[in-house]
């Protein structure tokens, strides 16, 4: 059983969610919040797999939340909401160690797979989202962000490419012609010699480090 917790000043929207959370047979809403400071006391009180949290709310927002529960309750994961379009403070929640975003208007079956996606220990991307993000938020890369990458083979940069653009372990397979297992495995390397947690925060080194250019695909 997956046990979420859900954070949301908007009342409409946190019932909204946790109605479709709770539907789901392997998924239990265990708390509810209206702003950050409660999400973090459920995150510590109650240690879900997976604390859903607004961007803005009164007080403490999302992505001070964020940065608070994963650096005190590393065990739970965190998807922070974002509405439709550019939001600055996606970036730095990702930065801050989110497994993960999406959008407030997503449709219910993109909610219940990111929160399994993300209990899972992968981290979900909008690609799309993603870039923009980036786009707006990453300058050109110092000697500093493109040296990270330097410890990877050819073929380990090659799987972080694909990373970065938003292909699943599946989808790069296919582009490689090698196994999904050799893929994973690859990309457990790639995640300990960048120093980062997940899929996520790798995209990014990827994208400080000059290896995607905001824009292309």
């Amino acid at each position: 059983m997956i046990r979420v917790t859900v954070a949301d000043d908007q009342a409409v929207v946190r019932i909204g969610i946790t109605a479709v959370l709770d539907a789901e047979p392997d998924m239990t809403v265990v708390g509810q919040a209206a702003d950050g400071e409660t999400a973090v006391a459920q995150a510590t009180a109650l240690r879900p797999d997976v604390a859903v949290l607004d961007i803005r709310m009164p007080g403490l927002d999302g992505l001070a939340a964020t940065a608070r529960i994963t650096a005190e309750v590393p065990a739970t994961r965190v998807v922070v909401l974002t509405t439709f379009g550019l939001d600055e403070y996606v970036f730095a929640a990702l930065r801050a160690g989110a497994a993960g975003f999406m959008l407030k208007d997503a449709d219910p079956g993109r909610i219940i797979d990111a929160v399994r996606v993300v209990a899972g220990g992968d981290a979900l991307l909008d690609p799309g989202v993603t870039r923009r993000l980036i786009d707006r938020f990453t300058g050109r890369p110092g000697p500093e962000e493109a040296a990270r990458l330097s410890g990877l083979t050819p073929r380990e940069t090659e799987v972080l490419l694909h990373v970065a653009r938003g292909l699943s372990n599946a989808e790069i397979a296919a582009a490689l012609g090698i196994s999904p297992a050799t893929v994973k495995d690859h990309v457990a390397r790639i995640l300990a010699e960048l120093g980062v947690r997940d899929r996520v925060q790798a995209t990014i080194a990827a994208y400080e480090a000059g290896l995607v250019r905001p824009g292309a695909r």
